[in-house]
């Protein structure tokens, strides 16, 4: 989804919700059990490697879900945000119009976040709740750290972290959408690592959200178009200061 494209593409919507719905039916259909055991695999997978052998790895584990991290991680996207800036060809006005495109964003992930809870009321807890005698990362260590969660669907982190994704492949490009795609699934990685979300809860629900919902925003007039009015704002406060 490159900012070149055309701002109306149905087609590549009707893929992208394809892509949703047969996701969807993946995890509704009775006679599948896909999601259901590859969760539990990669649940009882990871929370095997956190005793106290692994000492460094529950150290590491214990440390990439601090809230500590959660700065690193934007410290991450505001580079890759940085980076998608300065490969705009229009110098001019680069900076206001990602101002655009950032507001956009964030209105679009509250709307995310929002427009979910009311839509699909179904939430569950995470596996460290859900299962008893397993390894607790918050009991290994002295600082404060997550490894668990009452309402784990979906992953909220996913569900923004893809959805940057989208936004630098709409207004950035293909290079940078693939830089962001690899720091989606490593920044995600972590609540998984603990126990905190399922894997579905990224893999499954965060995509999902994000394959059928933001190609309604993003390709279509609506966030072009809203990211547009929003830099046209910013320009006009702009020249309104003193000395402009």
């Amino acid at each position: 989804m490159p900012h070149t494209e055309p701002t109306f593409a149905p087609g590549r919507i009707l893929v992208f919700n394809l892509l949703g719905a047969l996701l969807v039916w993946s995890w509704l259909s009775p006679g599948l059990m896909f999601w259901t055991e590859l969760d539990d695999a990669v649940f009882f997978a990871t929370n095997a490697w956190l005793t106290e052998d692994n000492e460094t790895w529950v150290l590491f584990v214990a440390a990439v879900n601090n809230r500590m991290f959660d700065v690193v991680s934007l410290m991450i996207l505001l580079a890759i945000y940085l980076w998608a800036i300065s490969r705009d060809p229009d110098p001019t006005h680069r900076m206001l119009r990602w101002g655009g495109i950032g507001i956009t964003m964030l209105l679009t992930a509250v709307f995310f976040a929002q427009g979910f809870r009311m839509v699909v009321p179904y939430t569950h807890p995470s596996p460290t709740l859900v299962y008893d005698n397993v390894n607790l990362i918050t009991e290994m260590v002295d600082f404060s750290t997550k490894d668990s969660s009452g309402s784990s669907f979906p992953g909220d982190h996913g569900v923004n972290l893809f959805l940057f994704t989208a936004f630098m492949w709409r207004f950035a490009g293909l290079r940078v959408m693939l830089v962001s795609a690899v720091f989606a699934v490593l920044l995600s990685a972590p609540r998984i690592l603990s126990g905190a979300h399922w894997f579905s809860d990224v893999f499954f629900a965060a995509l999902m959200i994000n394959l059928i919902v933001a190609p309604w925003i993003l390709l279509t007039p609506v966030g072009p178009g809203l990211a547009r009015a929003i830099t046209a704002g910013l320009v006009k406060a702009r020249n309104a200061l003193p000395g402009r």
